[in-house]
């Protein structure tokens, strides 16, 4: 089994990228999907946010995702320690749910890979890559936010320069056809990954 992480700085259409994956039959697991999900159902995760942000992070059980947004966003040694509790427990979801997947390429989407360490548990990492300002409008429409919201998310991503270089697979989301970018790269991985079995 191949696992291959598909990134991307916020709006470079990362997510466009994985559905297409789907239609093409191959299994692709969100792992900010996945975190969302363990905010609300992992007792362990809310018992330790509860304790670093306060209790206000969950109102009558409910998780409060601007909340600590806002916590996160003034502190980054917070955000730090809150990546260190959710990043391993949705790796090990990852770890769980590949195990059950049949096919020899499995996928994970995840935004920031590279910012956490997570790409080094990838046999292959596709960066998606986007023009600036088509990323910013994207995320304006996509979350109803302002430029300067959109800027400010940004900064807390690696710029695309330093995840380029780490990345032996691109695809340019810039309004060229994406289709054959993917076809070519998932053609490529398996061509790899047989000559090494």
């Amino acid at each position: 089994m191949v696992l291959i992480g598909i990134t991307g700085g916020i709006g470079s259409g990362k997510t466009c990228i994985a559905k297409v994956l789907e239609k093409m039959n191959y299994p692709v697991f969100y792992s900010d999907f996945e975190a969302k999900k363990l905010y609300s159902s992992n007792h362990e995760l809310k018992k330790k946010l509860k304790h670093i942000v306060g209790s206000e992070v969950y109102k009558d059980g409910v998780f409060q995702k601007d909340f600590l947004a806002k916590r996160i966003f003034s502190n980054p040694n917070l955000k730090e320690q809150i990546s260190g509790l959710v990043h391993p427990l949705v790796r090990e979801e990852f770890r769980k749910w590949a195990n059950n997947q049949t096919t020899e390429l499995v996928f994970n989407e995840a935004a920031i890979l590279f910012e956490t360490g997570s790409n080094q548990h990838f046999d292959a990492i596709i960066l998606v890559v986007a023009p600036i300002e088509i990323r910013i409008d994207r995320v304006m429409q996509r979350d109803n936010l302002t430029r300067e919201k959109v800027l400010e998310r940004m900064e807390h991503q690696w710029p695309d320069n330093e995840k380029i270089k780490r990345s032996p697979f691109i695809i340019q989301n810039d309004g060229r056809p994406i289709l054959n970018q993917i076809e070519k790269i998932v053609l490529e991985i398996e061509r790899l990954s047989s000559n090494e079995n």
